[in-house]
């Protein structure tokens, strides 16, 4: 079957500018995503798609096989990434000259995912025959026991109530943080029905240490530590 791997980078980051071609642990962010999604063997294609020449450009050097100039209408601050992963797999196609049936996205400021990760939920996939795959970790808080929301006279609720039989976290339902690190579709539904939630969303379970997206000075400086520390343990 064919696979293609699409990786999303605005040129246009608030939090971090120039993110995604910083240096971190030694080479620019997005190319330790081109990089993983190389190493795994499993992609017909690897595609790059931005708004940015600079990144474009990194991402041809870091060995993706198709650079994608983003329209200007899907490349702005407030655009939602799911359209620009949309036009990446149709514009991967066209070059290939044939349709995927499952399309992954790798989210450039989530390097520290490892091979794994891809293949494990790529399986989720396959397993479940769900529409498609989400990646999560462990949520440190729960919204049953953690989370409010402040009405307008002032005064706050919990976001997600429990029967009052309920009084344990451990006996509240399982909650994870979306990490945005990894989401695998299949070709047809996503292309005919392009969103994130269907009613059979499945999620892959990442540990914590793995799932630090990046979107602040502070997420940058953690990433660079793991990072850093995973190479040092390597032999």
């Amino acid at each position: 079957m064919t696979l293609v791997c699409t990786i999303c980078a605005r040129g246009g980051s608030k939090g971090v500018p120039g993110k995604n071609i910083r240096p971190i642990a030694g080479k620019p962010l997005i190319v330790w995503t081109i990089e993983q999604a190389r190493a795994s063997g499993l992609f017909d294609l690897i595609a790059v798609s931005s708004d940015s020449a600079a990144i474009l450009a990194a991402a041809t050097a870091a060995g993706a096989d198709l650079a994608i100039q983003r329209p200007d209408e899907m490349a702005s601050d407030t655009a939602g990434k799911v359209p620009a992963i949309r036009h990446a797999l149709l514009a991967a196609e066209a070059h290939l000259g044939r349709r995927a049936r499952v399309l992954v996205d790798l989210d450039a400021t989530s390097p520290l995912r490892d091979l794994a990760d891809i293949s494990g939920a790529m399986a989720l996939l396959e397993d479940t025959g769900a529409t498609n795959v989400i990646t999560g970790a462990p949520s440190r808080k729960s919204p049953y026991f953690n989370l409010v929301e402040r009405q307008s006279d002032g005064t706050v609720v919990l976001s997600k109530p429990l029967p009052s039989m309920v009084l344990r976290r451990q006996d509240s339902p399982a909650c994870f943080d979306m990490n945005g690190s990894i989401y695998v579709w299949q070709r047809d539904a996503f292309v005919a029905d392009p969103r994130v939630f269907y009613p059979d969303t499945r999620l892959y379970e990442m540990p914590e240490e793995r799932s630090v997206d990046i979107d602040s000075p502070i997420d940058f400086a953690l990433v660079e530590l793991l990072l850093v520390a995973r190479l040092n343990r390597q032999p």
